[in-house]
């Protein structure tokens, strides 16, 4: 069962901060929207996926039983999505015929590549793996009979070009989004209005024709693709059941891809889709929107490759903290003072664990109950609206209590502050990387090398041979390489350095 305090979100449903209340005490069925893999995903991207981890951590160290669902579409995401029924180009097929595009033999290839390059940015920003990540082109069966429980209830209709969602059926549409006035919606979407049959221009297609689409599955319409919006509703359905405690995303989805989940998904059930939802704000860089013809466009791996790679060589848990410096539900500017703000702050979680390693002497723990308080104080900043600016704060805190000790610093303090260190990485994912992919290894051609100094230092500090240990800890700190310590051993990535 949980423990801690209550978890309270600002819940878009309602316009207030609220306690999250679950279905099933001591069960959260959480659901955040992923990425369309047809190019790499950007750091506003992330930054929303940043949020969502976050509070799958939170719920986890609370003692709760997470099932957490961020799917992969790779299918039916069309380019002019800022209306319900989007017009354009499958954003998968137009990828295809793009410059980029030409590397790949098929959308399926291409789908593929952008999906592995998505898990590995999501590993180097240390995102934990969520406990399912659906596909939208392996739940097409459920798709399709989604669309059909549709027509047999008299939500859907069908016209020669596809099977659309009636909005005129569902009187609540618009209740997420505040979007409920008919005749600016109408007008709104007047412009995208590509199908001369459908009886509304607000209505929304569920399943396209097209035969001639470069991914087409067969359905009982013919030959076609799902609309971008059923997936998600499918796939939420199949892992977390007809009522969600947690929906996700960022604020872009909350019309029309959000309105429209409800919609259809409480057409089918009759129940409440989604009780509490949460969207994460836009991001800026350098005061400016991010796109690709400012030259502002940053993306995980451009931040996080070497130089010689033609990245900027920032460290990607400094990224991560970077990203969590602002409160989520306010528009965030990304700058390089941030960054380089957080590359200091992670220097000295590095310099902190250094100190700890190396503390002797018997003693009382002189540092454990205050360490303590703040590992309070940052929890329950994170259940207080994901408070993450004043959750890094009393992690700064804490790291200046370490410091502030480091001439007395005796074993029993020291560990005391390793496990402290442990728990903040349960909660923020700051300290030391959780899974193999984020650290430096075969492509790195001194990674052999790297590898052989930190098992001798490993095993000169398991001698207590302290002086043989700082002296490899110089040598690798010489060769431009940051050790990260931690009760589960010790990792290494090259140091950052921002321009």
């Amino acid at each position: 069962m949980a423990s801690g305090p209550p978890i309270k979100l600002y819940n878009t449903l309602t316009n207030s901060v609220e306690e999250l209340q679950l279905e099933h005490p001591g069960r959260l069925a959480f659901y955040s929207c992923g990425p369309t893999v047809y190019s790499y995903a950007h750091i506003g991207n992330f930054r929303s996926f940043l949020t969502a981890d976050l509070l799958f951590r939170l719920a986890r160290t609370l003692g709760l039983e997470v099932t957490y669902v961020t799917n992969i579409t790779d299918v039916g995401h069309l380019t002019e999505d800022d209306a319900a029924d989007a017009d354009g180009e499958d954003r998968m097929a137009k990828a295809l015929q793009s410059k980029e595009g030409e590397r790949f033999a098929n959308v399926w290839d291409l789908a593929r590549y952008y999906t592995g390059a998505l898990l590995q940015d999501w590993s180097a920003l240390n995102l934990l793996e969520p406990t399912v990540r659906p596909r939208a082109t392996e739940h097409m069966r459920e798709q399709i009979q989604a669309v059909e429980t549709l027509l047999e209830k008299g939500h859907a209709y069908e016209t020669e070009q596809g099977i659309y969602f009636s909005v005129a059926s569902f009187p609540e549409y618009g209740k997420l989004s505040g979007n409920i006035n008919a005749d600016a919606l109408d007008q709104e979407v007047r412009e995208v209005v590509s199908d001369p049959d459908k009886r509304d221009p607000r209505d929304f297609a569920l399943w396209k024709k097209d035969a001639k689409h470069l991914m087409q599955w067969y359905s009982p319409w013919g030959w076609g693709f799902p609309g971008w919006h059923i997936e998600c509703s499918v796939m939420a359905n199949r892992y977390l059941g007809e009522t969600l405690d947690l929906h996700a995303g960022g604020e872009d989805l909350t019309f029309p891809h959000h309105e429209c989940e409800i919609a259809q998904s409480e057409a089918i059930s009759g129940k409440p889709f989604a009780k509490h939802w949460v969207h994460t704000r836009f991001l800026q860089v350098e005061g400016q929107k991010m796109s690709k013809s400012l030259g502002n466009f940053l993306t995980v791996r451009e931040l996080t490759s070497s130089k010689d790679e033609g990245g900027w060589g920032v460290d990607a848990l400094a990224l991560r903290m970077a990203l969590m410096s602002g409160h989520y539900r306010k528009p965030f500017n990304f700058t390089k003072a941030t960054l380089k703000a957080s590359v200091k702050h992670r220097e000295r979680i590095a310099a902190a664990i250094q100190l700890l390693e190396q503390a002797e002497g018997d003693g009382p723990d002189r540092l454990g109950e205050r360490l303590e308080g703040l590992y309070d104080r940052i929890q329950q900043a994170l259940c207080d609206d994901l408070n993450t600016p004043e959750a890094l704060t009393a992690v700064i805190e804490g790291l200046k209590l370490i410091h502030g000790m480091s001439k007395g610093l005796n074993r029993a303090s020291a560990d005391a502050g390793v496990a402290w260190l442990n728990h903040v990485n349960d909660l923020l994912g700051i300290i030391h990387p959780e899974t193999p992919e984020a650290t430096e290894t075969e492509e790195d051609p001194e990674a052999a090398g790297i590898e052989a100094l930190l098992r001798e230092r490993t095993e000169a500090r398991e001698s207590r041979d302290f002086a043989r240990a700082d002296a490899i800890r110089e040598q690798l700190t010489s060769m431009g390489i940051e050790i990260m310590d931690s009760a589960e051993g010790s990792t290494w990535k090259r140091r950052s350095s921002i321009g």
